[in-house]
């Protein structure tokens, strides 16, 4: 519809009489997804106007290309639509994108989402890391107050890929060395007594100084209280850094100290997180960090809409993250 006639559309609505209101907004509730899509995808645009190659905020209108309004920047004079630069760009069907991030919600596997909205389990892989891979930017700024930290571990996984550097394993297959090896892949989790929970794949082997500097220096407040198990590096960096520091000895039986500290929220975290990871039958290590987002949003959330994560994938994260 061309801008008068929508202008002529908009002055005839007072006229409409009851009956003829509820018809039309019956008839509004029943579009496609499509639609729907469009409209989020140009709102969380219009929240921000810049643009993506050069970051200027002034743009005119360029014509519309697939559903979507194009751009042209006054800056660079390159154009654009609200998806470029964003990793969504090029992907299709959009009218199944809400269903998809339904699927999301719900924590279905790869298989069970191609079958809940009709497409290939090939697409609804290669969307479930394109739609996740803003999402791992959605966490808190710093953590306050009582921290809790503590590192689990998971085996190296190649899963997926052609050519591997080692014999592989079966499924549901253990390490060849014990204890903590450079076959597993250390997760360092920290969480504050208000739920808000950071998480850092940081490599292979044991967590070391120079990790939780890198990691956990610029994260924790500076009113922050870290508490950690008897793994001395975490005495070490809070003592380098001035880091008020509580030890639990969990070794020792120990599980909470002077009536107020522990690590029981981290470690129920890793439980759960463990627990809810299972369904996917073993992830590939690449993927990682994209598997943790999805599960601390799910954790932190338990009314998600896919309104409210295409918002967060697109990187509108008004609605998850909490400061």
């Amino acid at each position: 519809m061309k801008a008068p006639e929508f202008l002529e559309f908009i002055s005839e609505i007072n006229q409409l009489d009851h009956h003829q209101r509820t018809v039309l907004t019956k008839a509004l509730d029943q579009l496609e997804d499509e639609p729907k899509v469009f409209d989020l995808i140009e709102t969380i645009f219009d929240s921000k106007g810049k643009c993506p190659h050069c970051s200027h905020t002034e743009s005119h209108r360029h014509g519309i290309k697939d559903g979507l309004q194009r751009y042209r920047c006054k800056a660079c004079k390159k154009t654009f639509n609200a998806l470029t630069g964003t990793p969504l760009a090029h992907l299709r069907l959009k009218s199944k994108w809400l269903d998809y991030l339904g699927a999301i919600a719900e924590s279905l596997t790869v298989r069970q989402a191609a079958k809940e909205i009709n497409v290939h389990r090939n697409t609804t892989f290669r969307w479930r890391h394109r739609f996740l891979s803003w999402i791992q930017q959605d966490r808190p700024s710093a953590l306050h107050g009582i921290t809790e930290a503590d590192e689990t571990y998971l085996l190296e996984s190649h899963k997926g890929e052609r050519h591997l550097n080692r014999q592989p394993r079966k499924r549901g297959g253990c390490a060849t060395k014990r204890g903590i090896s450079d076959e597993q892949i250390c997760i360092l989790i920290a969480r504050d007594r208000s739920k808000q929970t950071v998480d850092f794949v940081t490599g292979n082997g044991p967590t070391s100084k120079i990790v939780l500097d890198t990691h956990l220096k610029p994260i924790l407040d500076q009113d922050a209280l870290l508490v950690s198990d008897g793994n001395p590096t975490y005495g070490a960096f809070c003592k380098a850094e001035k880091v008020s520091h509580e030890i639990v000895n969990m070794s020792q039986g120990q599980r909470v100290t002077k009536g107020a500290y522990h690590i029981q929220n981290v470690n129920a975290y890793h439980h759960r997180f463990k627990s809810w990871l299972d369904r996917f039958h073993g992830v590939a290590t690449k993927y990682l960090p994209n598997y943790l987002a999805w599960c601390r949003i799910m954790d932190r959330n338990h009314n998600l809409t896919p309104e409210q994560l295409l918002h967060s994938a697109l990187g509108d994260f008004q609605y998850l993250t909490v400061t």
